[in-house]
């Protein structure tokens, strides 16, 4: 009985050159307040992408100039 991989299936190097290859990006706010007083704010941006795709995202946001 041969025993046949599924197309379904993703190993972790799969996964990890897709991320690096479109990249991801996650951007949160999380703001806690009682009654008009702020007591915890968060913000927090994650990404984790190439080169590539992370230059295209800050220039996108603002974080580099853009070349002349």
């Amino acid at each position: 009985m041969a025993v046949e991989k599924t197309n379904g299936s993703s190993s972790l190097v799969e996964v990890i050159d897709r991320i690096l290859d479109k990249g991801v990006v996650v951007d949160a706010w999380v703001r806690v307040s009682l009654v008009g007083i702020e007591l915890l704010a968060i913000e927090a941006r994650v990404v984790v992408a190439s080169v590539e795709t992370y230059l295209k995202y800050a220039e996108a946001i603002g974080l580099t100039a853009k070349a002349a």
